[in-house]
């Protein structure tokens, strides 16, 4: 596992602190901002600034091939299956997997965005370690905000990445609070989106079911979860987005992205 960590390691170096920035600047955002704070055309948070974050957003959709990024044999073609491999606090959760994900079921799309582009509302999975991980992390920091209450309803701030006024029915887990099952999101499109919240503790048949469009799994999975949801994603060409910290050393997942145990571009020895 060291190897590869410092292999990681010295991807990460020149892009350390202008990456946490990245990850640091979602607290104070307001509703509806959070998308246009992130990858703007001047100020400390240009997009300019993090070349590898806008590499990974590209190869979702036709591009040159991306030496940093792309297997040897890539023909420009979209990759339907993308990993950050990430050292920590490069900003892979919210610059990354959650800026892509809330994209995609907004359809709010910058002009700059030359990734993958939904034109309809999309169904889709978000998903990470544990319950509690999941819902502090991906659920309240990064998309939707804290829970609060409208009288006796449920509801979520709007301060995350979903803006407030895309943010539809809501409906809860039982037996973890304040934990969400499902929301449907706003698509610029019309209709809908819809978007499940899961956990790897949950198991491989918490996996199983409808096809979906998208499916972002933030921290590693294992290789059951990680197969199952490939196969929730053929029927429509979906997109799986990976973003995690190689804590695991040459795991079977890492090494479905990374033949020969090298990162693309990395020079054989």
């Amino acid at each position: 596992m060291s190897a590869l960590l410092d292999i990681v390691r010295r991807h990460r170096a020149e892009h350390d602190v202008r990456a946490a920035a990245v990850a640091d600047d979602h607290a104070p955002l307001e509703p509806k901002e959070s998308l246009k704070a992130l990858y703007p055309d001047t100020g400390p948070l240009r997009r300019e600034l993090y070349p590898r974050h806008l590499q990974f957003f590209a190869a979702g959709g036709y591009h040159d091939p991306i030496e940093t990024w792309c297997p040897g044999d890539c023909d420009g073609s979209p990759h339907r299956e993308r990993l950050a491999l990430c050292a920590n606090r490069v900003g892979k959760t919210l610059g990354m997997g959650g800026f892509e994900s809330a994209l995609h079921l907004t359809g709010r799309y910058p002009d700059w965005w030359v990734g993958h582009r939904f034109d309809h509302p999309i169904e889709a999975w978000v998903a990470g370690k544990t319950n509690e991980s999941t819902r502090d992390i991906l659920q309240r920091e990064c998309l939707f905000g804290d829970v609060k209450w409208n009288g006796h309803i449920k509801l979520v701030a709007g301060t995350g990445l979903i803006p407030k006024e895309d943010i539809g029915a809501i409906s809860w887990k039982r037996g973890i609070p304040n934990f969400i099952d499902t929301v449907q999101v706003k698509h610029q499109s019309g209709g809908w989106s819809r978007v499940g919240l899961k956990s790897y503790e949950q198991g491989r048949g918490s996996f199983e079911g409808t096809a979906k469009d998208l499916i972002w799994l933030d921290e590693e999975p294992a290789l059951e979860v990680y197969t199952e949801c490939g196969i929730r994603l053929m029927t429509r060409q979906g997109l799986t987005l990976l973003t995690f910290t190689p804590l695991e050393g040459m795991s079977d997942v890492v090494m479905a992205f990374l033949p020969g145990g090298r990162l693309p571009g990395e020079a054989e020895f």
